[in-house]
């Protein structure tokens, strides 16, 4: 791929797609995004190696962008852990400090990201997958309104988006991922959307502030202290910020998490003995306490996302954008696969990011500071649906008012 891309570069006719160029770029990709002729082992080892047969949507407007592919990364089993813990790969740690979480499910992109390991790095987010990671790596992860990036297979709340250092690369990259494909029937019509104007004036603005998600994990106080910092220089840029009062509630969170259970538990339940019991403990036991519920509680849970998603897009209507933490924890030990490292709980952090995967809403991580472990902690900034580029223009906006960061991590000297 780099060799082909070189030679067009020298023949003066590079790639060219949605108003840009990526010909050349280093590029990883979410091992359950499908790349032709590769393996999708989903983080486990219950899954038959079989090649794929053709790239999913986001792969192949990638490749038929001329980025080169310098791999796949890792995910913890079938991407229901936060966390980067797999049966299948070896532990992935935090590049900032080893001893910590990269956070997940998209845990290798946000820990290659993060280390070096290439510009450009493309994951998948059905409750945070994608801003969560970006937050404990210090990234800019987006998640696009549903159906803003093709995806296959499409499922409720499942999106893709790009992983990257800064919002000009996530820019860049939604300008090739947001073309369309036939293969996601849940695929947006096509917009005309100039994703290289980031500038925006955050003057006069309406923010909402939330600092209390209603339900799950209490925000840790250096969380909350890095996003008050965030808005307070939004409101010092002109902004109007209000603090505003959660929407979620426990019975929202704990119904997204029983339908969660359930499809997981159909899931493993179609496996072999043999092969549900190489699958993570943690993962097992969550799955399996789904299997065997009345279809009365299927149905009841399956109604809580709906509660979410209309709560959730009155809630945030009278708002231009909403700033919260990604996540109410900072890091956490890199063997744990959650923020817990509990099954009853193993959904407790989600509660500022799932409500925007059910809404449908775009939503971003951003660096705002660091946790006593030398962490990142993430500022999220939400908008309205479809508003994905202004969401990427407040991300830019944000990177203009924080303070300096601190160097990005790198491999320690030879001793």
């Amino acid at each position: 791929m780099a060799r082909a891309s070189e030679a067009r570069w020298r023949a003066g006719t590079p790639l060219a797609s949605g108003g840009t160029t990526l010909d050349g770029v280093p590029t990883m990709i979410k091992e359950n995004i499908a790349t032709k002729g590769v393996p999708v082992p989903l983080g486990t080892v219950a899954t038959e190696l079989v090649p794929a047969a053709n790239d999913a949507p986001p792969a192949a407007r990638l490749r038929e962008a001329g980025a080169v592919f310098l791999g796949k990364t890792t995910m913890p089993e079938y991407g229901m852990l936060s966390s980067g813990l797999s049966s299948f790969h070896p532990l992935t740690r935090n590049p900032w400090n080893t001893a910590m979480n990269p956070g997940g499910s998209s845990a290798g992109a946000g820990a290659g990201a993060a280390a070096g390991y290439g510009p450009l790095h493309i994951g998948t987010d059905i409750g945070g997958s994608v801003r969560l990671p970006a937050a404990w790596c210090g990234l800019v992860g987006l998640k696009p309104s549903l159906g803003r990036v093709p995806i296959d297979p499409p499922f409720m709340g499942r999106a893709a988006g790009p992983m990257t250092r800064t919002v000009a690369d996530s820019a860049l990259m939604m300008a090739v991922l947001s073309q369309p494909d036939a293969r996601d029937h849940m695929n947006l019509p096509p917009a005309q959307i100039d994703w290289l104007e980031l500038e925006r004036d955050v003057k006069g603005l309406r923010i909402g502030l939330l600092l209390d998600a209603g339900c799950g994990m209490q925000v840790d106080p250096q969380v909350r202290a890095a996003v008050e910092a965030a808005a307070t220089l939004f409101e010092a840029a002109g902004a109007i910020v209000e603090p505003i009062k959660p929407w979620m509630t426990p019975e929202m969170l704990r119904g997204v998490d029983t339908f969660w259970r359930i499809r997981s538990g159909v899931d493993i339940g179609a496996l072999t003995a043999e092969k549900r019991a190489k699958l993570l403990p943690l993962v097992r036991a969550w799955a399996e306490t789904g299997m065997g519920l009345s279809g009365e509680t299927a149905y009841d849970s399956y109604m809580q996302t709906f509660k979410t998603r209309a709560t959730t897009v009155a809630a945030t209507e009278p708002y231009d954008y909403i700033l919260s933490p990604v996540s109410p924890n900072t890091s956490f030990p890199a063997e744990w696969g959650c923020p817990t490292n509990e099954v009853e709980t193993t959904q407790a952090h989600i509660g500022f990011t799932m409500p925007y995967n059910m809404s449908e809403q775009p939503a971003a991580s951003v660096n705002c500071g660091y946790d006593g472990n030398g962490v990142p902690i993430g500022l999220q900034i939400a908008g309205r649906r479809f508003d994905d580029l202004g969401v990427l223009q407040m991300a830019c906006a944000w990177e203009t008012l924080r303070p300096a960061q601190r160097p990005w991590p790198s491999v320690p000297a030879a001793q």
